[in-house]
C-alpha cells in the first residue's frame, strides 16, 4: 500500500485529492492542513515527512491571494509558496519520495497568442506568479525527478472560487460585468485531482505537465455560462474597469498536449461545469 502526504488537505484541490485517494482503497493517507502542518517551519516539515515516510508527497498547500500579495500579503506569498515548498522539496528528497508540485498559469506574461507549452519561457507579471516560479525552481533543486503541475482558473464544491463569487453577485443584483480581454482555462478540481492520480499510478516521465479542462474562454464566457440558468444579464467589459494591483496575464491558455499524450481523457470545462452544478450549484440555484 503506498503512502502518500497531501499538504494543504483542507484546500479546494487538496479535500478533493484526499477524498479522491481515500475512497480508492489502495493508498494510506497523511492528510495535514495549515494548522497542523506549517511549512513555513523547515524543522517541524523535517520531522513529520520523516515520521511519516511517503512514498509520495503531494503538495497542494500555497498562499493563492493574487491581490493581497502585492500588498499585506507580499511576505507569507513568499514563505509559503517559495520557502515552504522549498521545505517540502528538501524533505521529499531526504525520504526519497516522488513529488507532485502545483503551480500556475501566472508564471507566463500572456503576450502569446496560442497556448503556452511546459518548455515556453516563464515570465510572471505578478508577485504570486514570482513566488510560484520560484518555488518551481526550488522544486527542481531538490528533486530532479518531481512532477510540477501547473494549472489555471480553479474552481471545486470546497473553497472560494470564481462560481460562487458570480453566484454570490446574481443574489445581490441582475446586471454582472465580466471581463472579456483575459482567456484561459477553466479547471475542475475533482478532474486534476484524478490527473494527480494518475501520474501516481503511471509513473510518466518527470518533470512539468500543464493541466486544465479543455476548451479557451474569456471570464467573461467563463461568467455567462455559470449564470445562463439564472435571471441575470451578464456584459462583457475591458479589464481596465477592473483596476487590480495585480496585472494579470491577457491570455494564459496552456497546451493540454503532453497530458494527453501520456493517456490521461481531458473533459471540456463546459462539461465539467455541468458536473459542477449537478453536485452542487442546482441545489442554489
Amino acid at each position: 500500500m503506498k503512502r502518500i502526504l497531501v499538504t494543504g488537505a483542507n484546500g479546494q484541490l487538496g479535500t478533493e485529492v484526499v477524498r479522491m485517494l481515500r475512497q480508492d482503497g489502495q493508498y494510506e493517507v497523511r492528510a495535514f492542513n495549515r494548522h497542523e502542518l506549517n511549512i513555513t517551519d523547515a524543522e517541524q516539515v523535517m520531522r513529520k515527512v520523516i515520521t511519516a515516510q511517503p512514498d509520495w508527497i503531494l503538495h497542494c498547500a500555497a498562499y493563492t491571494d493574487v491581490e493581497q500579495a502585492e500588498g499585506d500579503g507580499y511576505d507569507a506569498n513568499w514563505e509559503i509558496n517559495r520557502d515552504g515548498s522549498a521545505n517540502i522539496s528538501k524533505a521529499a528528497h531526504e525520504v526519497r519520495a516522488k513529488l507532485i508540485y502545483i503551480s500556475t498559469d501566472y508564471v507566463f506574461d500572456g503576450k502569446k497568442n496560442h497556448p503556452y507549452t511546459p518548455e515556453d519561457e516563464t515570465n510572471p507579471l505578478n508577485e504570486y506568479g514570482k513566488a510560484k516560479l520560484a518555488g518551481e525552481l526550488e522544486v527542481q533543486k531538490y528533486c530532479s525527478d518531481a512532477y510540477i503541475i501547473r494549472t489555471s482558473w480553479v474552481f471545486g464544491e470546497h473553497g472560494h472560487n470564481f462560481i460562487y463569487t458570480m453566484l454570490k453577485l446574481a443574489e445581490k443584483t441582475n446586471a454582472i460585468k465580466g471581463v472579456a480581454d483575459q482567456f484561459g482555462r477553466p479547471t475542475y478540481a475533482p478532474d486534476l485531482a484524478r490527473f494527480m492520480k494518475h501520474v501516481i499510478e503511471t509513473r510518466p516521465e518527470a518533470g512539468i505537465y500543464h493541466f486544465s479542462n479543455d476548451g479557451e474562454a474569456s471570464w467573461y464566457e467563463f461568467a455567462k455560462e455559470i449564470l445562463k440558468e439564472v435571471d441575470v444579464k451578464v456584459t462583457p467589459v475591458d479589464s481596465n474597469e477592473f483596476p487590480q494591483k495585480a496585472e494579470r496575464p491577457a491570455y494564459s491558455v496552456m497546451s493540454l498536449d503532453k497530458v494527453k499524450e501520456i493517456g490521461f481523457s481531458v473533459r471540456t470545462w463546459r462539461d465539467a461545469l455541468e458536473r459542477f452544478k449537478d453536485r452542487v450549484c442546482r441545489k442554489v440555484i
